[in-house]
C-alpha cells in the first residue's frame, strides 16, 4: 500500500463544525421520542385534537427542524465517504460494516430510534457509487435522482394507502399502556419489542428511506468533490445560496404543515401525503443551513462556540450515542416518560446540549479522538488487517 493510501488526511474545521450542529439539532426531534409514545413523533393529534401550544410547536418544528438535520447529517456522511476512499475497500467496507453493528446493538439494546444502522447499510452501497463515479456532475445527479425516487415512492404509498391508521399513527389505550411498560420496565421485554420495530425500519429503509438518504450521501460526496464542503467559495456565494435555500424550502413546505393541522393530523393525508412536501424542503434547507455555516465562517469561526461545536462534531458518534444514555436515562431510568408536553421537553434539550459541548471539550483536551471513535477506528484497523492496524496506533 503506498503512502498516499495510508496518510490521513487533515480534518476541516467548517466540516466538524457544521457536523456538531447536526448532531445538536438532531436533539430537537429526538426529545419527543424519548418523552413521548412513538406516535407523537409525527402525529400530535395521537391521543385527539392537540392544545395550540403543542400543535404550535409541532409546526415550528417540523418547518425548521423535523428531516432538517438528519438530512444536513446525510450530506456530511456522504462527504466523509469521499473522504475515506483514499483508504481503500477493505477498510471502508470494515469501518461502515462495525457502523452496522453498532446500530444493531443501539437499536435493540439501548434505543428504537436509532440511524446508525440505517447509515451504515446504506453507506455500505453508496461508497462503491461514490468511488465509481466519472465525475462531480454524475454524483450530484444520480443522488438527485435517487432523493427523488424516494420521494416518489413517499407519493405512491399515499397513493395506495388505507384510510384507516395503524397503531404507528393511532394507537389504542392498550397499546399506549404496554409501549410504557416495555420503555419503563426494560430486559427482555424491551428487548424483544425493539427487535419487532427494528423489523419495521428496516421495511421502511428497503422500501423508501433508503432511496432518499443515499441520494443524500451521493450529494454530499458530490459537494465534497466539487469543493463546495471544503469552503472553497466565497463567504458571499454560501450566503447568496442561504438566502435562496431556506426561503423556498419554507415556502414548499408551509402549504402541508397547514394542511395537516386544518386536517386534524387525519392520517388519509398526513400519513403520507402531507410528508412529501417536507421531504422535498428538507434537502433544500439542509443545504441552507450548511451554506450559513460556510457563510458565516470568517466571523463565527473567531467565537469560541465554533470551536465548542467543532470539538462535538469530531466526537460525532460519541456523543450521538451519549445523548441516547443520557435521555433514557432521565425519561426510562427515572420515570419521566409521558410527564411532559412536547414544548416543556425542549427545555431538557440544552441541557442535553450543555453535557455534549463539556463532555467533548474535556475529552479531547486529552485524547486525540473520541471513545467511541476510537474503538471503532481500532475495529476497524483489526478487521482491515495489519498494515491497517498499524496505520490506527
Amino acid at each position: 500500500m503506498n503512502h498516499h493510501a495510508t496518510t490521513s488526511l487533515p480534518r476541516i474545521a467548517t466540516l466538524d463544525c457544521a457536523r456538531g450542529i447536526a448532531i445538536l439539532g438532531i436533539l430537537l426531534m429526538n426529545i419527543s421520542a424519548f418523552g413521548l409514545p412513538k406516535a407523537a413523533y409525527l402525529n400530535p393529534a395521537y391521543l385527539g385534537i392537540p392544545p395550540a401550544c403543542d400543535a404550535w410547536t409541532w409546526a415550528l418544528l417540523d418547518l425548521f427542524a423535523q428531516a432538517k438535520f438528519l438530512a444536513m447529517f446525510a450530506l456530511l456522511f456522504g462527504a466523509g465517504l469521499q473522504l475515506l476512499l483514499h483508504r481503500g475497500k477493505v477498510w471502508i467496507r470494515a469501518r461502515l460494516s462495525w457502523l452496522v453493528l453498532f446500530g444493531l446493538g443501539h437499536a435493540v439494546f439501548l434505543w428504537d430510534g436509532d440511524i446508525l444502522l440505517a447509515y451504515g447499510l446504506i453507506g455500505l452501497v453508496c461508497w462503491r457509487m461514490i468511488r465509481d463515479a466519472k465525475d462531480t456532475i454524475t454524483l450530484l445527479k444520480t443522488g438527485a435522482v435517487l432523493y427523488a425516487i424516494g420521494i416518489a415512492v413517499l407519493l405512491l404509498l399515499g397513493l395506495i394507502s388505507h384510510a384507516e391508521p395503524g397503531s404507528f399513527w393511532q394507537p389504542g389505550a392498550a397499546e399506549l399502556q404496554y409501549e410504557k411498560f416495555w420503555k419503563l420496565q426494560g430486559g427482555m421485554e424491551a428487548w424483544r419489542s425493539r427487535l419487532d420495530l427494528l423489523s419495521s425500519s428496516l421495511l421502511a429503509i428497503g422500501a423508501q428511506y433508503g432511496w432518499q438518504l443515499a441520494g443524500l450521501m451521493l450529494f454530499g460526496a458530490g459537494l465534497m468533490r466539487s469543493g463546495w464542503l471544503r469552503n472553497r467559495y466565497t463567504p458571499a456565494h454560501y450566503r447568496r445560496l442561504a438566502a435562496w435555500l431556506i426561503p423556498l424550502s419554507l415556502l414548499i413546505q408551509l402549504p402541508g404543515v397547514a394542511l395537516q393541522w386544518h386536517l386534524n393530523w387525519d392520517y388519509r393525508w398526513s400519513g403520507f401525503l402531507l410528508q412529501v412536501p417536507r421531504e422535498l424542503g428538507a434537502s433544500l434547507q439542509a443545504m441552507g443551513y450548511l451554506a450559513l455555516v460556510y457563510g458565516f465562517w470568517p466571523t463565527f469561526s473567531r467565537w469560541r462556540i465554533s470551536h465548542w461545536l467543532t470539538q462535538v462534531g469530531r466526537m460525532a458518534l460519541s456523543n450521538y450515542l451519549l445523548q441516547t444514555l443520557i435521555c433514557t436515562t432521565l425519561f426510562y431510568r427515572f420515570g419521566l416518560y409521558q410527564q411532559f408536553d412536547r414544548l416543556q421537553l425542549l427545555a431538557f434539550v440544552p441541557l442535553v446540549w450543555l453535557a455534549n459541548l463539556l463532555f467533548s471539550n474535556l475529552w479531547l483536551r486529552y485524547f486525540k479522538q473520541g471513545p467511541m471513535e476510537w474503538l471503532w477506528r481500532w475495529l476497524t484497523a483489526m478487521a482491515a488487517g495489519d498494515n491497517a492496524q498499524q496505520k490506527a496506533n
